[in-house]
Parts: structure tokens; sequence; C-alpha cells
């Protein structure tokens, strides 16, 4: 039996591929990955020669399994991302599981980072983080991700799009109220640029500045103050009514408060329906 090497590849400046990756793609069987131009441009650069396979979000579940296939028979194999590591808000993770669940040995060779790098440098607090990848780009799901970490203590670290950014700062100020954020793009490339700022002064930056390149946003966690967790129904319900005055549903609501505070999601949709009546 084979084995799948999950192998990480840098982020921007090729100078941080590590020995061990380079040579661990000179001597697997094949390579699986997100982008076949990307890598072959990576390939290229190392002189290195080896089959490519195409195995992305859209194409997951057919190509795992062939994958896994050709790792019974004992071949090996190395999965790479455009840039990073693999199987970090990457279809990845699935090739990973369904090994696991197989039976077939994984084994990692580590590399650079995008979430770490970004949270290194971000001058906000590291000892305890929470990495939440992208936001959707459906309003509903979006305002839901955010108000299910709104009381995080921990910071925070999404990947964001330049042209998404204003609206994702926008929301995200909304619902965290005028926090600390540190927004890192373009890291080991030319433009690197970390910019260690407060939501507010940020929205107003970009309104002025076009927003270039991907980017890392880390944000301060909430303050222990501001996430003491209501007495009363009544409490409750006047962190539903915040919510709603936000743009989310009633019920969406009622279930998020719910959920974080232990009341029922049934009485605070009866008493916000009081209100409205």
């Amino acid at each position: 039996m084979g084995t799948l090497y999950v192998v990480g590849t840098p982020i921007g400046n090729l100078g941080d591929m590590t020995y061990r990756a380079v040579e661990t793609l000179e001597k697997v069987d094949f390579i699986c990955a997100e982008d076949t131009r990307v890598t072959a441009k990576l390939l290229n650069y190392f002189e290195i020669k080896k089959p490519l396979v195409s195995y992305h979000e859209h194409n997951a579940k057919v190509m795992g399994e062939k994958i896994a296939e050709r790792l019974r028979s004992g071949e090996d194999c190395a999965i790479v991302t455009d840039a990073g590591m693999p199987c970090i808000s990457d279809p990845g993770e699935q090739i990973v599981m369904l090994c696991r669940a197989e039976g077939i040995d994984v084994k990692v060779v580590p590399g650079p980072s995008a979430v770490v790098s970004a949270l290194a440098v971000s001058g906000l607090p590291t000892a305890r983080f929470r990495f939440e990848g992208f936001l959707s780009v459906t309003k509903k799901q979006r305002l839901e991700h955010l108000a299910s970490v709104r009381d995080a203590h921990e910071t925070l670290i999404f990947y964001e799009a330049p042209h998404k950014l204003m609206n994702t700062l926008k929301d995200m100020l909304e619902y965290f109220g005028d926090r600390r954020i540190s927004l890192c793009r373009e890291l080991t490339k030319i433009h690197e640029e970390v910019k260690l700022t407060t939501l507010s002064e940020a929205i107003e930056y970009y309104t002025a500045n076009k927003p270039k390149g991907e980017f890392v946003l880390v944000i301060e966690g909430a303050d222990s103050a501001e996430t003491d967790k209501p007495e009363t129904i009544e409490e409750a319900l006047e962190q539903v009514r915040e919510l709603v005055e936000k743009g989310m549903r009633g019920a969406d609501a009622c279930r998020n408060i719910a959920k974080a505070t232990g009341f029922s999601k049934g009485e605070l949709y009866s008493k916000l329906l009081e209100d409205s009546e």
C-alpha cells in the first residue's frame, strides 16, 4: 500500500520551499493539485517532472476514490494546494479523511501557512485563536457565522478576497463593535503589508484605497465584560432584537441566541412575535 504525503508549498516566496518538500515531490509517483497550472509552475521552477492529477472541490468525490485506488495499489502520492498547507479551508481534507478511514498511511511535510504567519505578525494576542476560514457569500449564512463567533474570547482569523473586503469589514463592525484588526495581505510577496488598526479605521482607509491582493484578517477576541450571558429572558430577547436590527431573520436570531444562552428558542420567538403585534 502506498502513502499520501500532505505537502506544504510557499504562500508567495518560492524561497520558502523546504528541502524535504522538494525531495518528496521528486520521489512520489504522482501529485494531486488544486490547480495544475499553478503547480506546474512550481514544479518547473524546481525542475521536477511528475504526473499531475487535478483534484479540487468540484471533483473531490470522484477523484478521491480514484486516488485512493492508486494508493491501495502501492503508488505514492503527494497532495498540494495553490499556496500553503493543503487541507486547510481546502478540499484536501476529504482525501485525508478517506485515507484515514481506509487505513492508508498519511504523512505530513509541513510548510508555510498563511493562518499562522498572519497571526505571528499581527500584533494581536496569539496564545488562543480560532481560524474561521472564508465567510459565505450568502448574506444569511455570513451573518449567522459572525453571530456565532461574536462572543468568542479567542483571536479570530478569517480569509478574504479583495473584492469582498469592504462588505466584510462593515458586517464585522456591526457584529463585533469597533475592535482592533490586523489586515495582512500578500504575505511573503513583494507588496507584503500588515496594517494594525480598528475596524472603523480600516473601512475608512479602504474606502479611499482600493483593496488589492488576498487578505488574512486577524481580529481581537471579545472582551469578557461584553459577553456576560443574560440572566433573564428579557435580556436574551434584547440580544435577539439587536441581531434582527442588523438584518438577521427573527427565527435565525432566536436560534442563535438560544444556542448561546440556553433560553428556549420557541419562547424567544413567541416574545419576538408579540413585539411585532
